[in-house]
C-alpha cells in the first residue's frame, strides 16, 4: 500500500495566502465594513452568493438576473473592495458577514478564526 505523503504546513501557507489580501484591508484606513457600505444592494446580494461559492450562472438564476450581469456586478466589487478576484471577494465576504450557516458549530470560518483545526 502506498502513503499519501502530508505536508503539515500546507493548509497554513495556503490560508495565509488566501487570507493575507484580505486581512491587510481590515488594517488600511478604510476599516472593512466601511469599505461594504460602498456596494450597492444588487452588489451585495452577489457578493452574499459568491461567500457561498455559487457560479455567475447560479448566481443569475437565483437573481434573476443575465450572468454578464452577474459578471459586471463581481467587476464593480472587486474594483470598489480592492480584490483581485473571486476567492478573495468570497473570503471578504466571510469575514465582513460570518459563516453563512451561523447555526452551524462545525463553521471552517470559526474555526479558522480561532485557530482550531
Amino acid at each position: 500500500m502506498t502513503k499519501i505523503p502530508t505536508y503539515p504546513n500546507l493548509r497554513a501557507s495556503i490560508d495565509a495566502c488566501a487570507t493575507a489580501p484580505v486581512l491587510e484591508m481590515k488594517t488600511e484606513k478604510q476599516p472593512a465594513r466601511a469599505k461594504a457600505f460602498m456596494l450597492t444592494a444588487a452588489e451585495n446580494r452577489v457578493l452574499t452568493l459568491v461567500t457561498r461559492a455559487k457560479t455567475n450562472k447560479e448566481i443569475a438564476l437565483a437573481l434573476r438576473i443575465s450572468p454578464a450581469t452577474v459578471k459586471r456586478h463581481m467587476e464593480k466589487i472587486l474594483t470598489k473592495l480592492g480584490l483581485r478576484n473571486r476567492v478573495e471577494a468570497a473570503i471578504y465576504g466571510l469575514m465582513l458577514n460570518g459563516c453563512p450557516d451561523r447555526s452551524s458549530s462545525d463553521c471552517a470560518l470559526r474555526k479558522l478564526q480561532s485557530g482550531t483545526d
